[in-house]
């Protein structure tokens, strides 16, 4: 039997399960989408017993049909999600949604910290609410007691997933550091404030730790998890190690976030202002990062612009390369859809369509503009002396031949790259287990 690495890539909207022979190849994929359920205060989230239920049945079954050898398995989820267990080591609360709005003032939290500024930077955290893991901790203490005094241990989501099959409460770099506002990055420690609030995690350990557990009767070692977007830096770092080219890459999809794992510059109050943040590696370095909400502003902004010219909504992917059209709007670089801030329901100035003449016109306006966003992104998280050569973009927009044509011409002395293979996230995860694939 073929000896494998499964690894559980968890999204918001898909649910996947790969298996890795030796190569890194992947040999069997399987993935499913669950129907949101309601939480204790009636808002949407994750059917997390629908999770868990298939990720075990998942192994199970490979392992009945006896294709292949489970020999490690591993994890990456989105981040912004906790998973709250009782002394008897039993989930307490639904799995809540980082986009679930929250009825508490954290003012008083942040004014005992300094205040708001500097305390996001130190933690390398924006001041984004729920999407703050560590002000869920602090909002369910507050808000929900009669849950909070059964607390005996807070995971994070891939450690809970971990923790189904291993049963030890861990915690890994990857998913302490993302915005979570728990993490120091002055001292790279968990910061203070948890002490003064009696909250004890697990102490992080490095990715490539993995526990010997006996899953239906077979040894498998399992994987603390990861973060995805954390995640889907290692293969390029692994790459890339032994040269000295500096890259950044490009996570596009309903976020995008710019990673660039070289800075060595400390996060700025000014960079922080400017949707920039850190992630960590799972061997506890920073990953400057920038993090825009630009492939909602797409969306939204794609379907106003086909319901204007009557065509259909996805008519963009219909469009062909149109550089002469790409090279007229950025010598006008004009912001006509964005003059300012991107406003909180994402539309751009609509009014504006009546000036173009055609669709096209229209989208490889949105584009630029949303390129332009992206650019200064990536120069945002460079450190002053930088040697950046390479830009990756993995996701959604590597397809989209307008934007690449933008950055491209935004950037003439960087080679813009497209990772190799898919599913970066996944492939990260497993790439840390590969030292158990011959135990």
């Amino acid at each position: 039997m073929t000896q494998v690495i499964a690894v559980f890539d968890i999204g918001k909207t898909n649910k996947k399960i790969f298996l890795f022979d030796k190569n890194f190849n992947v040999v069997y994929t399987n993935s499913i989408r669950f129907e949101e359920v309601k939480d204790d205060d009636n808002s949407p989230c994750d059917d997390i017993e629908a999770i868990e239920t298939w990720i075990q049945t998942e192994i199970k079954t490979i392992q009945d049909k006896q294709d292949y050898t489970i020999k490690a398995i591993n994890f990456s989820t989105h981040g912004a999600t906790l998973v709250y267990l009782d002394k008897n080591g039993k989930r307490i609360t639904p799995l809540y949604n980082y986009l679930k709005p929250l009825n508490i003032d954290f003012n008083p939290f942040y004014e005992s910290q300094g205040c708001v500024e500097s305390f996001s930077r130190k933690t390398a955290s924006p001041a984004y609410g729920m999407l703050n893991s560590g002000l869920q901790m602090y909002w369910l203490k507050q808000s929900k007691p009669h849950f909070w005094n059964q607390v005996e241990t807070i995971l994070h989501y891939p450690q809970y997933l971990s923790y189904l099959f291993s049963k030890k409460a861990t915690a890994d770099f990857t998913s302490v550091g993302a915005h979570t506002a728990i993490w120091d990055y002055d001292t790279m420690q968990y910061h203070d404030w948890l002490k003064d609030e009696n909250i004890h995690l697990p102490e992080p350990k490095p990715g490539k730790n993995a526990a010997l557990s006996v899953v239906n009767g077979q040894d498998i070692f399992i994987g603390k998890g990861l973060h995805d977007s954390s995640s889907s830096i290692i293969p390029l770092l692994e790459n890339n190690k032994s040269t000295d080219r500096e890259f950044v890459l490009l996570s596009t999809g309903t976020w995008i976030i710019c990673m660039n794992p070289f800075s060595k510059e400390t996060l700025t109050e000014n960079q922080l202002k400017n949707d920039c943040l850190c992630f960590m590696t799972p061997d506890k370095k920073q990953i400057k990062s920038s993090m825009q909400f630009l492939g909602c502003v797409h969306e939204v902004n794609a379907i106003a612009l086909s319901n204007y010219f009557e065509v259909d909504k996805s008519h963009f992917l219909e469009l062909t390369l149109n550089k002469a059209l790409c090279n007229e709007i950025l010598s006008a670089s004009k912001h006509m859809f964005f003059p300012g801030n991107i406003p909180n329901d994402f539309k751009g100035n609509l009014k504006e369509l009546d000036s173009f003449k055609s669709y096209e016109h229209a989208y490889y306006q949105l584009i630029f503009e949303i390129s332009q966003r992206v650019h200064q992104g990536i120069e945002r998280i460079l450190d002053t002396n930088n040697n950046l050569k390479d830009v990756y973009i993995s996701g959604g927009f590597n397809r989209n031949n307008i934007f690449v044509e933008y950055l491209t011409q935004m950037m003439p002395e960087q080679h813009i790259q497209f990772p190799k293979g898919k599913n970066a996230s996944a492939l990260g995860a497993a790439m840390l287990m590969k030292d158990y694939l011959h135990q």
